[in-house]
């Protein structure tokens, strides 16, 4: 892509995305996402009903009376997008691909982020780490990411979310808010990575898939070509048993998907390339909220 025609996607995007985080996601995803607990802030003089276990000893024995330690909850908050950049991503029969879909629902929390003063961070994953961005505040540094998630040129096609929850439990040292965006288009399980993850960390989920995926038309012989291995078959489409049985395959995939972030007490959502994303995040963050 060039890079004129990147600058123009970039802000393209950008405004969107910002408009989106301020007028619609502000106030949800503030609520939502908490902070990493309760920050000291002040002293005060006791009052009846105070905890005696908040009493400051030292300010205490100061001034010959009991001082209590006032505290308030830690807004910042670090948060982290794992982003698939594998080549089931590259995969869109409706309104877009999935890959932009990604694009734009992160750039919509990055900027849901920075309206709240938190780092943004970043994993590319494929079936290893791709590129890792350390989180930073500012306008710049979501630019920097979106550029990169417009113009990213994986090495690998394959998927491993298990290497890349791992990564992300390996780097992020304190507790950080953690969204994964995937379609989890995934051979291997990942419960255990997963359930350690977010026994250290805030982890959410976020599955995007097209609908064609589902199941299949029926239109006769057609080539199907798996975007991550190459591999090519052809399958008759107009036989109704071949059809219900992708379509179960499709069915047992997305509940065994369920399972695990239920197992995990992950929150997710799925959307489609062709729904509205917002009704579906903002569904999200009253769930938490």
């Amino acid at each position: 892509m060039e890079t004129s025609e990147i600058i123009k996607k970039v802000r393209k995007i950008e405004i969107k995305a910002r408009g989106l985080s301020s007028n619609i996601f502000a106030g949800q995803y503030h609520s939502a996402f908490k902070g990493r607990g309760m920050a000291f802030s002040e002293v005060r003089e006791y009052q009846y009903g105070d905890d005696v276990r908040d009493i400051d000893w030292n300010v205490t024995a100061r001034f010959n009376k009991p001082y209590v330690k006032v505290f308030e909850e830690e807004r910042e908050l670090t948060v982290m997008l794992l982003i698939d950049v594998s080549g089931s991503l590259d995969f869109g029969t409706k309104k877009q691909f999935k890959r932009d879909m990604v694009t734009e629902i992160a750039a919509t929390l990055a900027f849901s982020a920075i309206q709240n003063n938190d780092k943004i961070g970043v994993i590319f994953f494929s079936d290893k780490i791709e590129k890792y961005i350390p989180p930073k505040k500012g306008r710049k540094h979501i630019l920097y990411i979106i550029r990169e998630m417009l113009d990213f040129n994986a090495e690998s096609r394959h998927t491993d979310v298990a290497q890349a929850i791992e990564f992300l439990t390996g780097v992020s040292k304190r507790r950080c808010t953690a969204f994964i965006l995937s379609d989890f288009y995934v051979r291997q399980d990942f419960l255990q990575q997963l359930t350690i993850a977010n026994n250290k960390h805030d982890v959410v989920a976020i599955q995007v898939y097209d609908k064609r995926g589902c199941e299949l038309p029926n239109i006769g012989l057609m080539k199907v070509v798996d975007a991550e291995t190459g591999y090519e078959q052809y399958v008759d489409t107009s036989n109704k048993k071949v059809r219900e049985t992708y379509r179960r395959y499709w069915m047992k995939r997305q509940a065994d998907l369920k399972e695990t972030f239920a197992k995990s007490n992950v929150d997710s959502v799925s959307i489609a390339t062709d729904e509205d994303y917002v009704r579906s995040m903002m569904g999200l963050f009253k769930q938490r909220g």
